[in-house]
């Protein structure tokens, strides 16, 4: 699966400039490549993420989370969410399961991998 230039760039302004809050991205199946399909600004909230996430399609994406530890400082991670609804299709699922180690090889400063099904996630970090 190759991966386009887009979405390195975009995931490394991401980490380095933070001009996103997060990235959606999609597997292209006709060109077997992986693209940038939503760029979330950094006003956008959690809330707004889950709500970019298509109800029964896979899907990759990156979230920046802000968070303050009980000594009260502020921190950031960097989530990397496979998303795979109960309702998406099996050879989508198969198709994403099988090619997310490679993309996620492209994206250098993950420190979180999550597997969710449900958008209503409810993270909580414990530092």
């Amino acid at each position: 699966m190759a991966v386009s230039d887009e979405c390195k760039l975009k995931f490394l302004e991401l980490k380095a400039k933070r001009n996103y809050r997060f990235i959606v991205f999609k597997i292209d199946e006709s060109i077997q490549q992986v693209k940038v399909e939503k760029l979330g600004s950094p006003e956008e909230t959690y809330d707004d993420f889950s709500n970019s996430l298509p109800d029964n399609e896979c899907r990759y994406a990156v979230f920046d989370f802000d968070f303050t530890t009980n000594e009260n400082v502020q921190k950031s991670k960097i989530f990397f969410i496979a998303w795979a609804p109960d309702t998406s299709r099996v050879r989508s699922k198969m198709l994403y399961a099988s090619s997310k180690d490679r993309f996620k090889r492209e994206l250098d400063g993950i420190q979180v991998e999550l597997q969710a099904t449900d958008p209503r996630l409810n993270v909580k970090i414990h530092v």
